[in-house]
């Protein structure tokens, strides 16, 4: 059996196991975008090997709305992991602030488009550049955030045995081998034996994942006091600006009639 064909079937394999144990554990209701993402992560590389072994004229048009699919679902578990990070302090934030937190990661990735794109892709049709562009950002994206998480990590109240940290690690792992191996693509041969790299990296992640999440979960730690007053200040700051940008003029104002 091609070394390919392995790794794609151990990939799927893996990502069912770990799919099951977030429900098994029930960590699903706290992370269902993630959940989800694996499922469909899953499905559509049933889909993918289906067509490319059946139909494989038609394969890069599967391959490209999948990649469209999978990036929505890697934006969606960003904003979840986030927003799992403030699970301590949810109560006392603004109903907006999950929205804030979708429109801070788009921005982010936003300034990291342009700096994604890169030479060594001229040979590339401007769809296959769109979807290496496209992966390399989500890729910085993941590392990025690992990064913040990693870095932050006592001022969050988060530590390697909860799931929020596991699964940035295992995240921004492989998107650390993918972006090497797509910087060496650029700047030099392109060995097929690299891409199988990135696969094996994959499911060492997901490998990561399966024992991680077969172990009892942490209990959520609460933030520091002063981390807690620093968020809520920076939420209260953002909610007076907003209000006062709504408040219209005092000379403005409708008077009450007599």
């Amino acid at each position: 059996m091609p070394l390919d064909t392995i790794l794609w079937l151990a990939g799927d394999g893996a990502t069912a196991a770990v799919a099951i144990l977030l429900v098994r554990r029930g960590t699903f209701r706290t992370f269902p975008v993630f959940t989800s993402y694996l499922v469909w992560s899953l499905l559509s590389d049933l889909a993918e090997f289906a067509v490319a072994h059946f139909n494989p004229a038609n394969y890069y048009n599967v391959y490209s709305i999948g990649l469209t699919v999978d990036s929505l679902f890697q934006f969606g578990v960003l904003v979840e992991l986030l927003w799992a990070v403030l699970r301590p302090l949810r109560g006392s934030l603004p109903r907006w602030t999950l929205l804030a937190i979708a429109i801070l990661i788009a921005l982010v990735g936003a300034a990291v488009w342009p700096l994604a794109a890169g030479f060594g892709l001229n040979s590339l049709s401007l769809a296959g550049r769109l979807n290496v562009h496209v992966q390399e950002t989500f890729s910085v994206l993941r590392i990025l955030f690992f990064l913040l998480l990693a870095g932050c990590s006592q001022l969050l109240s988060i530590g390697w045995r909860d799931r929020e940290l596991q699964i940035a690690t295992g995240l921004g792992f492989y998107s650390l081998v993918s972006l090497a191996v797509w910087m060496q693509h650029r700047t030099g041969p392109q060995y097929h034996s690299l891409d199988q790299l990135v696969s094996a990296s994959y499911i060492c992640s997901l490998a990561y994942w399966a024992y991680s999440f077969a172990q009892q979960e942490a209990k959520r730690r609460e933030f520091t006091p002063q981390m807690e007053n620093f968020l809520l200040a920076v939420a209260g700051n953002a909610r007076s600006t907003r209000m006062s940008i709504k408040k219209p003029p005092r000379d403005e104002t409708p008077q009450k009639r007599k």
